[in-house]
């Protein structure tokens, strides 16, 4: 992705701060469970550099808050979309897909369009008759992998059309700090 993309689509919303941007991206695309927040600051900072987002003043408690830049913001809409070119990679699908779903700039079907596209043509490419006779794993997997990709973005198709999907920033403030967990004394003691 990107996280990079990710956090871009999202700031299409409006300002945020980036542990509202960290809980944004896991609430829109929950595969992406192991993102820190350190990459999170770490991809604002490269954004900052690259002239994507700018500092947008702070919040009341002194968080920094981010705002897309009109270069951020072309590439943003770009990517939420589908005119940016796609990345065949899985989680890339993903991140586009779920955020693009999610956001009111978001062009869902077109996204899931060209992610048909490339999903079909190599499912066409592995049919072809050299290939058919000499199956590997390798081809398996990909055939596999491109079934399921174009099963999934028919759901997501279906699932995107009522528009239940799109959402505002969410405005409570995430939790700082780890979660709580059972240390395994406690574990044992309970059982």
């Amino acid at each position: 992705m990107s996280v990079r993309n990710g956090l871009l689509g999202v700031l299409t919303l409006g300002p945020a701060y980036g542990l509202q941007l960290h809980g944004e991206l896991l609430a829109r695309a929950a595969h992406r469970g192991a993102v820190n927040v350190g990459q999170i600051y770490g991809t604002l900072d490269r954004l900052q550099k690259q002239g994507r987002i700018s500092r947008a003043g702070d919040t009341a408690d002194g968080s920094p808050l981010y705002e897309l830049t009109p270069s951020g913001r072309d590439e943003a809409i770009a990517w939420v979309t589908g005119v940016s070119p796609i990345d065949p990679d899985w989680t890339e699908m993903l991140d586009r897909v779920l955020v693009s779903s999610t956001v009111p700039s978001g062009d869902t079907d077109a996204v899931i369009d060209g992610y048909l596209k490339h999903w079909t043509a190599v499912i066409a490419s592995l049919d072809e008759p050299e290939l058919a006779s000499a199956t590997t794993l390798a081809d398996a997997a990909a055939a596999d992998l491109a079934g399921a990709a174009v099963r999934w973005l028919a759901r997501a198709r279906d699932t995107a059309a009522s528009g239940t999907l799109v959402r505002p920033l969410a405005v409570a403030r995430p939790r700082r700090g780890r979660p709580a967990t059972a240390s395994p004394a406690s574990v044992q003691q309970t059982a």
